[in-house]
């Protein structure tokens, strides 16, 4: 059991720090315009999310979902895109929660051995 929980604490950070690495890397390009076809647009296949605000080099707000070897943009406007987002959030807030507890349960059992 305590093994099944050490591999999933394991995926959950590889997840979390694969969508940081993707958040970083976008910084360099912009969007310029939004997604038309949504329906490909899963909570579940995203891996996190930037948000991009118009400055000198874009021209749109927008919302960058990463997915896996792509990133696709979507109006932040559209109650579709806040739902994915909102989606999002609460995954990672699941994963965070996840990984206190399995921290706090290696800790203990640390310290009891």
């Amino acid at each position: 059991m305590a093994k099944r929980k050490a591999i999933l604490l394991a995926a959950l950070c590889t997840i979390i720090i694969f969508s940081t690495f993707i958040g970083s890397t976008q910084s360099a390009s912009c969007c310029l315009k939004y997604v038309r076809n949504r329906r490909q647009l899963s909570c579940k296949r995203m891996l996190g999310y930037t948000i991009q605000n118009i400055n000198n080099s874009c021209d749109i707000n927008a919302v960058i979902f990463h997915l896996q070897g792509r990133f696709v943009c979507a109006d932040p406007a559209q109650g579709w895109t806040q739902a994915r987002m909102r989606c999002l959030d609460e995954r990672m807030k699941k994963i965070a929660e996840i990984l206190k507890v399995g921290t706090t349960a290696a800790n203990t059992t640390s310290t009891n051995a």
